[in-house]
């Protein structure tokens, strides 16, 4: 199994969450607006390549995601208002899913889950709250029919050890895949297969988003794991019973609306902590929300206007 640094390790369970505050950003920034241009250095959620460098924003899996280090404490589910640090949204945000290597197998049915929840989530009232936040040209946006298209990869074979770098050579390929694809709010999924995952999937994180360079320019995407393979550590049995696929869209929409607001992690919208929109709510109140496209669980996600988690 590929293991990071210790120190690259303990980033991901950085300071707690801070008492949460602030004011709605809704308008084109201003010189008084809600913008800092600084840049995030509070590590909480973050996993850096070690390769690379790169940034990838981790969820944590639910255990994680309400202790300190050394055991003591809760972390918040909310911690101060999102403020923006000078990078992109996503205007028109569009899906593609890379399922890599899974070649037919798909015990849990995850592929139609997750393409169903993707198909839904564009214009629903679920992920509207995400329209209020900018960039210097404009708002997240809402439309309907995010999901453009998905694409079974069994020909590139898929590493025995993943790693973070991998993936975004994957998502870079997805790119060259779908011709006409790129663009600054495109996400590109990548799914790795059944019993085949990178080192941490389950037992520090369950999905996670991050950025790579092209040459067609900076891609953003997402790498989901085989989630129900974490079972009850990134949601399986959350809000239904079984519940086996809970997990596929908790994570699934996670993720997606964090690439909305800052997909090129960690330029866009967070808070003082280093949290994106769906860390500060991540694992509370979870529900089942209809969608055009069915009903599946989800997580609140954090709203400024509203001043804390809206489903």
């Amino acid at each position: 199994m590929h293991r990071y640094p210790k120190t690259l390790i303990l980033l991901a369970f950085g300071a707690a969450l801070a008492a949460c505050s602030g004011n709605a950003g809704t308008s084109l920034p201003t010189a008084s607006s809600n913008v800092n241009p600084a840049p995030v250095t509070v590590p909480s959620y973050t996993m850096r390549d070690p390769q690379t460098g790169a940034v990838a924003h981790i969820m944590l899996t639910k255990e994680l995601s309400g202790v300190l280090p050394g055991g003591h404490g809760v972390i918040p589910a909310a911690g101060t208002s999102m403020t923006w640090h000078g990078g992109p949204v996503q205007h028109t945000p569009h899906i593609y899913v890379v399922y890599w290597g899974w070649k037919g197998s798909d015990p849990s049915g995850e592929a139609a889950r997750m393409q169903s929840f993707f198909s839904g989530t564009g214009g629903s009232q679920w992920q509207s709250s995400q329209t209020q936040y900018y960039d210097g040209s404009g708002n997240v946006g809402n439309q309907t029919n995010e999901l453009i298209s998905y694409w079974y990869d069994n020909t590139n074979t898929v590493p025995k050890r993943i790693t973070q770098s991998a993936l975004a050579a994957e998502a870079v390929r997805a790119v060259s895949y779908f011709p006409g694809s790129y663009s600054v709010s495109t996400n590109y999924v990548v799914a790795s297969p059944h019993g085949h995952s990178m080192s941490g999937f389950g037992t520090q994180w369950c999905a996670w988003h991050s950025s790579t360079s092209s040459s067609s320019g900076t891609v953003s995407y997402t790498y989901m794991p085989y989630i129900s393979d974490a079972g009850s550590s990134c949601g399986a049995g959350s809000v239904n019973s079984p519940g086996t696929l809970d997990g596929v869209t908790i994570v699934g929409g996670h993720e997606q609306d964090e690439t909305m607001t800052d997909p090129q992690p960690n330029t866009g919208w967070l808070d003082s902590s280093g949290a994106e929109t769906g860390d500060k709510c991540a694992w509370t109140n979870l529900q089942n929300t209809s969608f055009s496209t069915g009903t599946f669980p989800t997580q609140p996600l954090w709203s400024n206007s509203s001043g804390g988690c809206v489903q």
